[in-house]
């Protein structure tokens, strides 16, 4: 039995793969279909995470709005809304984001460091604050085997990544990641700049992440894949 929640990976990108342009806006480019799909797959979760930087180009999260799916969850005896979680190791916010005016359950994923940054007003925004790092790694780096074991202490049993790219990486490395959902948009944007799914150094061939199609639809214009990932 795995000591961490159940961890997809949610995602929109263009056919180039890239999941915002070189400037990192908010990707804007899906269409209302992956929203809707989008939303039916947090309606699935218990918590949705993402990182400070995907929080800073969006100022807000994406709630659950479709009666019917909120209907469900409370049939299931689950709150209408999952735990949304913003992970960021300085904890550095602009509390004017809409996110923070948002009717949902907030949570923080942040170091040490960035527990203590917060002023005790701040912290009033956030219903837990969860703290994983180690000093194996650096004041500023985050230990994601810890965070997913306190996660799961805190009856998080599905937990969904929403972004950004150094979050997804991070756990790929570590083998934290089970499925994947890609949706790709009919748009190309190019640029070494412009953030991927996957960052940093990548994976040689050799040691490369293997992935079972489970599923492939095209709706209109664009393509929603389900992923597992092998074992």
């Amino acid at each position: 039995m795995l000591n961490r929640p159940q961890t997809v990976v949610i995602l929109a990108m263009s056919i180039d793969g890239k999941i915002a342009d070189y400037q990192g806006n908010a990707a804007r480019f899906a269409s209302k279909t992956d929203k809707k799909h989008l939303e039916t797959q947090i309606a699935g979760v218990d918590a949705v995470i993402f990182g400070a930087g995907t929080l800073r180009a969006y100022g807000t999260s994406l709630p659950i709005s479709d009666s019917e799916l909120i209907a469900l969850r409370e049939k299931q005896n689950r709150p209408p809304q999952p735990v949304h979680i913003v992970c960021s190791a300085r904890a550095n916010f602009d509390f004017n984001l809409r996110f923070f005016q948002q009717s949902i359950p907030r949570w923080l994923l942040t170091t040490d460091q960035g527990h203590q940054a917060l002023q005790g007003s701040d912290r009033s925004h956030f219903e837990q604050i969860i703290i994983a790092d180690s000093s194996d790694l650096g004041a500023e780096q985050m230990s994601w085997p810890q965070a997913l074991a306190t996660f799961s202490r805190l009856d998080i049993d599905k937990l969904a990544v929403l972004g950004g790219e150094q979050m997804v990486t991070s756990l790929l490395e570590l083998n934290l990641i089970d499925e994947l959902f890609l949706t790709i948009c009919p748009i190309i944007l190019g640029g070494k700049l412009s953030p991927s799914p996957v960052g940093g150094m990548g994976f040689l061939e050799k040691s490369a992440i293997r992935l079972s199609l489970l599923t492939a639809e095209v709706v209109d214009e664009e393509i929603f894949l389900h992923y597992r990932v092998k074992s």
